[in-house]
């Protein structure tokens, strides 16, 4: 057969494991897709993809036909199915394919309603999930390298793209099914630039079976990095197509255009404001995606919720909410409004011929529930499994485990008033010294030390972390979780080690350990990190939604689901509960809480509370503003001026400086307006190479916008693009100069910077800079 796909010969063909599926082969006729000269052919005919990003992990599985019908409703012909690895091989070697995780029933849902399927397997995703979808245990190998030729992250990547040939294998198009392309790794050119690693996922997936074209997306600034001519290539933005598919001709001269990931609005994390999309920004996109023929993705079509534990945490470190609303067309839960309907009449007006859009299915069931009290209580303390003996703290992935939280505990000398120093702590830990909380330890502000009392006979230390997500964007991946390096006693000018004799209980939150919690009766003061259990009625099973704006921190149960984490800095301040796992009668519910609610009540509502913050509430604010700089007469280390438009800038110093801290002092801006963006810094080793951002934090900000918008300073060093610092503009806009310093958590040898201007014909692109690197610019507020 004479190939008409520029890359059909490339792509390579491999036969599909004879192993026994789990996917059934569909009856339904083959299909031949390639990758035209111009355009996605479907059995010779152009095919433009109107693609949207569903996640079935997101979704209860009683409702994923509802949610695909939506997606057809609104004009969408194909979804994506994005792999979460650790999702299906939570524990190495048990791969789980039943239930919420059922990928091969998602794509034939998909099928029977009129879908295409584009699958995303990674191995890694990113998706704002836990760890971006790489399993714990990988990180039980101290010195594994993630996302790279590492023999072990390569021999356990293998074995997970051949499972998931032999389970959606027989899916592909090549064979009946709905599966048109697969992704090979995700956004990789953001981490690295190896081609030789992209060629042996390339290979692992053609040799799990898969026959179809395979493809590599990357954003708009690094589609250069580690690009493969056997790979077709596709752009991921949020906004100005035009430049986006600008930069990809550059690296790909023929072919039809996609953009991966289009973004109609964005993720929320903890403590900071809730985020809404502009719609009319994102229709206007979209309209010239579909007048040029381009294909594309909106990432995301219906968000949903990251159930459980499951949500990941923005680089450095911000954890995401388990929210997952990502203001996209169709809501949380499954509604539609504006943004649905519009994007519906959009498509209406591009579709293919034959094409016909269905009408959309009816909303689920809501229902509002009374106010109702958690009426008894297992105390955290009390309720411990069997110690595991140690010399000194490891962090959790060495004592097997991947979620939840660990007791850290051993015995205090007689001893003066001292400090508990901890080289650091993933995520938050609290301390106590015979049962009683003397202080908070949080990696956002990298507090890893409190005030521990004299004693004058011996004490127990019981240090009690709490793992969030494991970060899932950047080198940060390499996230392990608990107590990482020395704990230290510091009194006067005496510093020691604790050493010897530690026992560490590992609370993994799992099924078993919530069967053995010992309850009891609630008192009146309750205080301390407990468990509370309560129960509320119900006519008829409908989705409502939890409040728990009287709740502090942690994680919820609901009839023996894994719903949600909580915490009242919020924005978000409810649980999406689908009425799927509820029933007639009695519901169960159980809540972890770390710092104690105000008052164990809760009730269901009608509507979410998604954009309500308590920065009042958070037990260790980190207030980047409490700070102050003082550069006093320090030269400048470099006075430059960026060029004006959208383009990623990389700046080089005459030699490599050395510091703690880096101050980027903005002088004006190219439009001559006050405002100060910037999508994202990134600064360079003397070799060129990004430097690690596990260690930074934000030490100062003049200016961040946080009531119309999230422009918050940390959103110039978390690795995404699609988002950004911004200088205050609602309620007042302060003029130049506008100062942001990083501190890099240890002095630190820098060769250059990456500026990267905020996207689109929008304010805030900076003209003149100068830069200072250095240690003690910032000095804390007392």
């Amino acid at each position: 057969m004479k190939p008409s796909s520029i890359l059909a010969l490339a792509l390579g063909l491999a036969a599909i494991h004879p192993t026994d599926s789990l996917a059934q082969a569909p009856t339904t006729p083959k299909h031949r897709f390639e990758i035209g000269e111009k355009d996605l052919l479907l059995d010779g005919q152009r095919l433009q993809i109107r693609c949207g990003e569903l996640h079935f992990a997101r979704v209860p599985k009683e409702y994923w036909r509802q949610r695909l019908q939506l997606c057809k409703a609104m004009g969408l012909n194909a979804v994506c199915a994005y792999l979460f690895w650790n999702l299906h091989e939570f524990e190495q070697g048990k791969y789980n394919w039943e239930g919420q995780a059922d990928a091969a029933e998602f794509c034939r849902l998909a099928q029977e309603e009129g879908l295409w399927v584009i699958l995303r397997p990674g191995p890694y995703a990113c998706a704002e999930w836990d760890g971006g979808g790489l399993p714990w245990w990988l990180l039980k190998k101290p010195n594994i390298a993630l996302r790279s030729q590492d023999a072990d992250f390569m021999a356990a990547s293998k074995a997970w793209l051949a499972e998931v040939g032999r389970v959606l294998g027989p899916l592909q198009v090549t064979k009946g099914g709905p599966i048109l392309m697969a992704q090979v790794e995700n956004e990789y050119g953001f981490y690295g630039k190896d081609t030789e690693y992209m060629g042996r996922m390339r290979q692992a997936t053609i040799d799990a079976g898969f026959d179809i074209p395979l493809f590599a997306c990357n954003p708009t600034g690094n589609l250069a990095n580690g690009k493969r001519d056997d790979l077709f290539n596709v752009v991921n933005f949020g906004s100005d197509p035009a430049t986006g598919f600008k930069k990809l001709r550059e690296v790909q001269p023929k072919g039809p255009l996609m953009c991966g990931e289009f973004y109609p609005g964005w993720f929320d994390t903890w403590g900071a404001p809730h985020h809404l999309g502009k719609t009319d920004a994102y229709l206007k996109d979209l309209e010239y995606m579909l007048k040029e023929g381009a294909s594309f993705s909106i990432y995301m079509a219906h968000g949903g919720t990251s159930f459980g534990m499951w949500a990941g945490a923005d680089r450095p470190f911000k954890p995401d909410t388990s929210s997952y609303d990502y203001d996209a067309p169709i809501s949380e839960a499954g509604w539609v409004g504006d943004k649905f309907d519009l994007t519906r009449k959009l498509m209406s007006r591009y579709l293919l011929p034959g094409e016909k859009l269905p009408e959309p299915p009816a909303p689920m069931a809501v229902a509002a529930v009374p106010q109702f009290k958690l009426t008894e209580t297992a105390d955290v303390f009390a309720n411990l499994p069997q110690a595991i003996k140690d010399s000194a703290p490891k962090n959790m992935e060495a004592y097997d485990q991947g979620h939840g939280c660990t007791v850290y505990r051993t015995m205090l000398p007689v001893g003066p008033a001292a400090k508990l120093q901890l080289d650091q702590v993933h995520d938050f830990a609290w301390v106590f010294v015979d049962g009683k909380e003397v202080g908070v330890m949080d990696r956002r502000s990298r507090r890893f030390s409190v005030n521990l009392p004299e004693r004058k006979t011996p004490a127990r230390l019981d240090i009690l972390v709490e793992a969030m997500g494991h970060v899932n964007f950047g080198t940060e991946i390499h996230d392990r979780k608990g107590i990482q390096g020395k704990v230290q006693l510091v009194a006067g000018t005496q510093t020691n080690e604790l050493k010897g004799d530690w026992e560490v209980f590992a609370l993994k939150l799992d099924t078993p350990m919530l069967a053995a919690l010992k309850w009891k009766p609630a008192a009146k003061d309750e205080s301390g990190p407990k468990f509370w259990r309560g129960n509320f009625k119900l006519a008829t099973a409908a989705d409502t939604f939890l409040d728990l704006r009287a709740w502090g921190k942690g994680v919820i149960w609901v009839n023996g689901h894994c719903l949600a984490r909580h915490w009242s800095i919020g924005p978000t301040q409810t649980a999406y509960l689908p009425g799927a796992w509820l029933k007639a009668g009695d519901n169960e519910v159980v809540v972890l809480d770390l710092t104690g609610p105000r008052e164990p009540v809760m009730a269901g509502l009608a509507k979410p509370i998604l954009d309500e913050l308590h920065p009042e509430l958070d037990f260790a604010v980190k207030g980047t503003k409490k700070s102050s700089l003082e550069l006093g007469n320090h030269p400048a280390d470099l006075s430059s001026s960026f060029k004006p438009g959208s383009e990623v800038q990389d700046v080089k110093f005459a030699k490599p400086l050395e510091g703690s801290q880096f101050v980027l002092e903005a002088l004006n801006a190219h439009d001559g307006k006050p405002y100060a963006a910037i999508s994202e810094l990134d600064l360079l080793d003397p070799s060129g190479n990004s430097i690690s951002h596990s260690s930074w934090t934000i030490a100062y900000v003049d200016s961040e916008e946080l009531v119309g918008e999230d422009g918050s300073a940390s959103n110039a060093i978390n690795g995404q693009t699609a988002d950004f610092w911004h200088t205050e503009w609602k309620t007042q806009s302060p003029a130049y100069p506008h100062r942001l310093a990083i501190d890099l958590g240890a002095k630190t040898a820098v060769g250059g910077f990456r500026y990267t201007p905020r996207t689109g014909n929008n304010p805030g692109r900076i003209k003149d800079y100068k830069v200072y690197v250095g240690s003690g610019f910032v000095k804390s507020a007392p």
